[in-house]
């Protein structure tokens, strides 16, 4: 059995904070994963961005109720369901990502005051990404992963295969050894050439 671990923003939905930060003319919250490797650095960088300028998650909801899939994304999910398990792992919180899944077709947090204010934030687990790829392998499932962005990397590194989807030149510079896909048609065809890679060592 074969899973495929994707990542969300990137590789089927646009990045939801570039997004904000084009809708509220606020230039310093396009920078994400794919510029900063450090997830906790950039996010209390964005709550102190969010209250500076009294930004709350109904504004944040707005933004992400006018997005809409990647082109392509939806045709490629349903490609890769009929040939794998599909989940998606994602740095994202439900109360963000809850209009795009639906979009998505609901593929298998944030601490919020009355006021709306983001009053801070809570991650399930450290490096989940990672750890579920690995507590999947030892569960005795094969592992194909693809995502963009440097909190993808450990991801890919932990699957039986990464595969890089429209990541930036830093991070295919510094990631040398994920194949680069640029459309959904790479992605497909990187994931079959990943499967027949791993029926061919279990033979």
């Amino acid at each position: 059995m074969i899973v495929a671990c994707l990542d969300l923003e990137g590789v089927l939905v646009p990045e939801i904070w570039i997004n904000v930060a084009e809708r509220t003319g606020i230039a310093a919250l396009r920078r994400t994963t794919r510029d900063e490797p450090d997830y906790d650095k950039l996010m209390r960088g964005r709550l102190a961005i969010l209250d500076e300028h009294k930004l709350g998650i109904r504004e944040i909801r707005a933004v992400i109720g006018g997005l809409e899939p990647l082109p392509g994304a939806l045709a490629f999910l349903d490609w890769l369901r009929e040939r794998f398990q599909v989940l998606i792992l994602s740095d994202t919180f439900y109360d963000f990502a809850g209009p795009l899944m639906k979009k998505l077709g609901h593929p298998t947090l944030f601490e919020l005051e009355r006021s709306g204010r983001i009053a801070g934030y809570r991650l399930r687990l450290a490096d989940q990404k990672r750890l579920s790829v690995e507590h999947l392998r030892q569960l005795r499932f094969r592992v194909i992963a693809a995502g963009d962005s440097y909190n993808d990397t450990a991801m890919l590194g932990a699957a039986d295969a990464g595969i890089l989807f429209r990541p930036p030149a830093n991070v295919v510079a510094e990631f040398p050894q994920f194949p680069v896909t640029r459309e959904y048609a790479e992605l497909e065809r990187e994931f079959e050439r990943a499967a027949e890679r791993i029926a061919t060592a279990k033979t």
